[in-house]
């Protein structure tokens, strides 16, 4: 995105790339918004930390299109290592993003092929 006749305000950058990710996705071309979502998720957790509700928020979009690529290691590696204990420490039990980061771990370990009934119990 050009800069200059956007804002400079981190937070509507990262909102329009974050929505072109979303538009990469939809088309399937799922290797590059997976380019730009890591990107995003680098630079939030670089400015607002990794606990902070957007950040976490990007974290979740990254994940989403992990499962949907079929990375399905590295989702569960970033839900279960990253997403859910900042969620668990900074939104609480019933926030609704907490909730929608063990949907797609649950999502991600019910539609690995190698998973186990052993990974799905240590993910309770």
């Amino acid at each position: 995105l050009t800069r200059r006749y956007w804002s400079r305000d981190k937070g509507n950058i990262f909102t329009t790339q974050a929505n072109l990710a979303s538009c990469l996705a939809d088309l399937g071309r799922l290797d590059e918004a997976l380019v730009l979502e890591r990107d995003i998720y680098a630079k939030q957790v670089a400015s607002l930390g990794v606990s902070h509700q957007d950040t976490i928020g990007c974290g979740l979009n990254l994940a989403i299109s992990l499962v949907m690529s079929k990375r399905y290691e590295q989702a569960k590696f970033l839900l279960s290592d990253q997403l859910l204990p900042a969620a668990r420490r900074t939104l609480g039990a019933d926030h609704d993003l907490r909730l929608k980061l063990n949907n797609t771990l649950v999502g991600a370990l019910y539609d690995d092929p190698e998973g186990t009934r052993d990974d799905l119990l240590e993910a309770e």
